[in-house]
């Protein structure tokens, strides 16, 4: 059983910054890609950004300059540092961890940016 959590979720305002979490805890033994989806009300999850366990980064286009994802494979734990918040980056965050064949996914954490 492999459980992840979030953390670092909450309300800035326009410009500000916040980083997201998230650890992957239980029987770990090949952990691929981890990375982050965000979802709007009614809406589907979309990438938001990916990493490998080597490093390679992917970003949705829509934060590419603003957000940054690293990963401390020692912690299995994945960050998203965001900066440069706009009101349109409000949504749920979900984070998701590969280990073949499954994906796991965390419980999500609000990110709410104020005009």
């Amino acid at each position: 059983q492999v459980q992840l959590v979030e953390s670092g979720g909450g309300l800035v305002q326009a410009g500000g910054s916040l980083r997201l979490s998230c650890a992957a805890s239980g029987k770990i033994f090949s952990l691929n890609a981890m990375g982050w989806y965000r979802q709007y009300p009614g809406k589907q999850r979309l990438l938001v950004a990916t990493i490998t366990s080597g490093g390679s980064t992917n970003y949705a286009d829509s934060v590419k300059g603003r957000f940054t994802i690293s990963r401390d494979n020692a912690k299995n734990t994945v960050y998203l540092q965001m900066n440069s918040l706009r009101p349109e980056d409000t949504a749920v965050y979900y984070c998701y961890a590969n280990l073949p064949p499954y994906v796991y996914w965390a419980q999500g954490a609000q990110v709410t940016v104020s005009s």
